[in-house]
C-alpha cells in the first residue's frame, strides 16, 4: 500500500489543527472556570527563551498551510500574528483549515519530486518534496501542536495524551 502525498498533508494537517483547536477550547473553559486573566494563558511559556502559547498556535497555522504551499503551489492566506485571544486564535485555525481543505489531490500531484527551498541562510536548504515533507514540515508542525499542549498542561489545564492524539476516524 502507497501512501500519497496528498494522503500525508491536507488530512494530517487538517487533524492536527482541529486537536490544537480542542486543545483551546479546554484552554479557553479552564480560564474562564478559574477566573484567570487569558492573556496570563496566552503568553505563556514553557521556558524563557521559548515562545508563548499564541505564538506557538500561529506556527503550527504557518507551517501546515506554507508546507501546503510550497507542495502544491497554491497560494496560502497571510496573517498578520496579531491574535490576542481565544477566539482569534480559533478564528486563524479555521481560516487555516478552510484554506487546506481547499487543496484538492490533483493539486499535489508530482509534490514528492518537486523542490523545496527554505532561505534560512544565505545559501539555503533545498530539499525534495517528499523529504521536505517528512523531514522537516511534519515534524516542524507537531512540535508546534505539542508545545500547545505541553503549555496547557504546564499551566493546568486539565489535557493528557487522548487530547494530544485527538479523535480517530
Amino acid at each position: 500500500m502507497s501512501v500519497s502525498m496528498y494522503q500525508a498533508t491536507i488530512p494530517v494537517f487538517i487533524r492536527g489543527l482541529r486537536v490544537v483547536s480542542a486543545l483551546l477550547e479546554k484552554a479557553q473553559a479552564h480560564v474562564e472556570e478559574g477566573g484567570i486573566v487569558p492573556e496570563i494563558l496566552l503568553g505563556a511559556q514553557l521556558a524563557p527563551d521559548m515562545l508563548d502559547l499564541t505564538a506557538q498556535v500561529q506556527r503550527a497555522s504557518d507551517t501546515s498551510k506554507m508546507s501546503v504551499e510550497r507542495l502544491s503551489g497554491v497560494p496560502a492566506p497571510k496573517f498578520e500574528d496579531n491574535e490576542a485571544s481565544f477566539e482569534q486564535l480559533q478564528e486563524r485555525i479555521a481560516n487555516t483549515i478552510a484554506y487546506i481543505d481547499s487543496v484538492n489531490a490533483g493539486q499535489m500531484a508530482g509534490s514528492a519530486q518537486k523542490e523545496v527551498v527554505l532561505n534560512w541562510t544565505d545559501e539555503g536548504k533545498t530539499f525534495s518534496g517528499d523529504n521536505y515533507l517528512l523531514g522537516f514540515a511534519l515534524p516542524n508542525f507537531y512540535f508546534h501542536v505539542s508545545m500547545v499542549h505541553a503549555i496547557l498542561r504546564n499551566n493546568g489545564v486539565a489535557v493528557g495524551k487522548l487530547d494530544y492524539l485527538g479523535p480517530y476516524d
